[in-house]
C-alpha cells in the first residue's frame, strides 16, 4: 500500500520531514538525547563523522566506533517529540522513499536513549544510572494507536489505576517493557528501573508552584506501588518525560529500545545536583562503547 504524501512528508532533498535525515544516513544503532547540545558530546566518542544536520531541536550525526556505525539524534523535550522521532526513524528504516511503500524485509533498529530524571526512593543516590526496564506512560501517546495491549501490560495498569485512585479526567496510564537486547547491554552498570513518562515537568510530575494538583497525594501513592511482572518484583523508581512512548512505539514497530537516565534529583529526599554534567559525560561514553558492541 502506498503511503500518501500527506501522511509521510519527504523533503525535497530526500530527507524525512522533521529530523532531516536521509535513509542512507541512518545507522542500525541509534543513540537518542534530549538536549541538542549532547549530540556533539556523543560525537566526541565517534570517528569518521559523515554529516551533521540541524533542524529545530533535531540535531543528528552518524559516525563510527570500534567498526560499528552509530547515529546520534536529539529529540527535544516531551513525549510528543518521541512520536515524531520514532515514526520518522522507522520510516527511514522500513519505507522505500521512492515508491512510498513498506519494504518487504523489516530492518530492526537498536535504540538507546540517554536522559536525566528524578529518583523517587532514598536508596537511589544522585548520579545513579537508572535503566527503564519498564516505563509508565502518563502521556497518553500510545492510547492513540490501535492494539496497544499487544505491547503493554494491562493487568498492571489496572492495579496501578486502582492503587492511585486514578483521576478519570487524566490520560489512562500504560505500562510497557523495554527491548531485552538493550536491557542486557546495560543492566550490569545500572539500577533496575520502572520509569514514569510525564507530559510535563511540573504538575504532571507532582510539582506544585502556584496551581494545586488534580491528585494531591500522587507522589506518595506512586512511591508505595509494588507489582510483579514475569516473576520479578518491581517498584516505580523515577520520573522523566520520554521513555514510555519510546519503548511502546519501538515495540509496536519491531525495534529494540530502552532509556537510561542519570538521577540528577531525588524527589523523596528533596535534593538535587545541578552540577550533573560530568556524570552525563561518563554515561554518554559508556553508552557509545556499549552500543558499538552490537
Amino acid at each position: 500500500m502506498r503511503i500518501p504524501e500527506s501522511e509521510l512528508i519527504i523533503n525535497g532533498d530526500g530527507s524525512v520531514f522533521h529530523i532531516h535525515v536521509k535513509p542512507e544516513e541512518l545507522a542500525d544503532n541509534v543513540i537518542l538525547v534530549g538536549d541538542p547540545g549532547r549530540v556533539d558530546m556523543v560525537a566526541e566518542y565517534l570517528e569518521n563523522i559523515e554529516f551533521r544536520h540541524a533542524s529545530r531541536e533535531f540535531v543528528s550525526v552518524t559516525g563510527w566506533r570500534n567498526g560499528k556505525r552509530i547515529t546520534a539524534l536529539s529529540h527535544g523535550i516531551g513525549p510528543d517529540n518521541i512520536d515524531i522521532v520514532m515514526t520518522e526513524l522507522d520510516a527511514l528504516a522500513n519505507v522505500d522513499f521512492s515508491t512510498r511503500e513498506v519494504k518487504p524485509v523489516h530492518r530492526t533498529l537498536n535504540i538507546l536513549r540517554i536522559g536525566t530524571s528524578g529518583a523517587l526512593h532514598a536508596d537511589i543516590p544522585l548520579g545513579s544510572y537508572i535503566l527503564s526496564h519498564i516505563s509508565v506512560g502518563f502521556d497518553g501517546v500510545m492510547n492513540w494507536y490501535g492494539n496497544r495491549e499487544k505491547v503493554t501490560i494491562p493487568p498492571v495498569e489496572e492495579a496501578f489505576k486502582k492503587h492511585m485512585d486514578w483521576n478519570p479526567t487524566l490520560p489512562s496510564p500504560y505500562f510497557v517493557k523495554a527491548g531485552n537486547k538493550i536491557i542486557d547491554l546495560m543492566k550490569d552498570v545500572t539500577v533496575k528501573g520502572v520509569t514514569i513518562s510525564a507530559p510535563g515537568f511540573y504538575g504532571p510530575q507532582g510539582r506544585v508552584v502556584r496551581i494545586p494538583l488534580a491528585m494531591p497525594d500522587m507522589l506518595e501513592r506512586i512511591e508505595s506501588f509494588r507489582f510483579e511482572e514475569g516473576g520479578e518484583p518491581y517498584r516505580i523508581t523515577n520520573f522523566e518525560m520520554e521513555s514510555a512512548p519510546l519503548a511502546g512505539l519501538a515495540a509496536h514497530l519491531g525495534h529494540n529500545a530502552c532509556t537510561v537516565c542519570c538521577a540528577i534529583a531525588n524527589r523523596y529526599l528533596q535534593s538535587s545536583n545541578p552540577d550533573y554534567k560530568p556524570a552525563i559525560r561518563k554515561l554518554v561514553e559508556l553508552s557509545v562503547e556499549r552500543m558499538s558492541t552490537l
